[in-house]
């Protein structure tokens, strides 16, 4: 069984995703956006166990925290193999314009389409979703369907970034669309949703 919670953080209101695995103790943050206390202590809390940072994509307000829970946690950082120019470049990451410093981030696994990790004895898809980024993506547990910058509440994210593709987006959301059975959806900022609903109300996803 996995519990979920969630820190909304950072200048542009990011969710920050904490799962843990009841049996293992195993914890695993999505999109960490800034360093947060509150975050750590959550952590400290739970075991200090912190097994994986997942990154949906490589912009500045999605892996502001990553450095600091490394060195506390040496936790395993992971993103999408189409993502790593991205990631430690300020131009295109976004850091340089919001005057921000990030410091190098060393990923330890380079994730593919339909990679599968393990939290516990439960199963963490990744599904390569490009189109805010080139190397953006969405992760499935369970029933649970995080998606980063691609898929909002009846929304999508930018397409006007240097590594966007409208084109890539467009099948990213077919494919998010045409997945078996439903969801709720956990976005990268904002409400949240369920495919169902935007696979009904989503203007995007016609």
């Amino acid at each position: 069984m996995i519990d979920l919670n969630y820190l909304v953080l950072g200048q542009l209101e990011n969710n920050t995703y904490i799962l843990k695995d009841e049996d293992s103790h195993e914890i695993a943050v999505i999109d960490p956006s800034v360093d947060s206390n509150e975050l750590f202590s959550y952590i400290d809390e739970n075991g200090k166990n912190l097994k994986y940072i997942l990154l949906t994509h490589g912009h500045f307000d999605h892996i502001g925290g990553v450095c600091e829970l490394v060195k506390r946690y040496n936790a395993q950082v992971c993103i999408s193999k189409l993502e790593l120019d991205l990631l430690n470049n300020p131009s295109l990451n976004g850091a340089f314009a919001h005057d921000l410093n990030i410091n190098e981030i060393k990923v330890d696994i380079e994730l593919s389409d339909n990679d599968v990790l393990k939290l516990g004895e439960n199963e963490i898809k990744f599904i390569s979703t490009p189109g805010h980024t080139a190397g953006s993506g969405c992760f499935i547990i369970n029933e649970w369907l995080f998606t980063g910058d691609t898929l909002f509440c009846q929304s999508i994210g930018r397409t006007d970034f240097e590594t966007s593709s409208m084109s890539d987006m467009k099948n990213s959301l077919k494919k998010l669309r045409d997945l078996d059975g439903d969801f709720v959806v956990f976005p990268g900022h904002d409400v949240f949703s369920k495919l169902s609903t935007e696979r009904m109300y989503n203007p995007y996803m016609k």
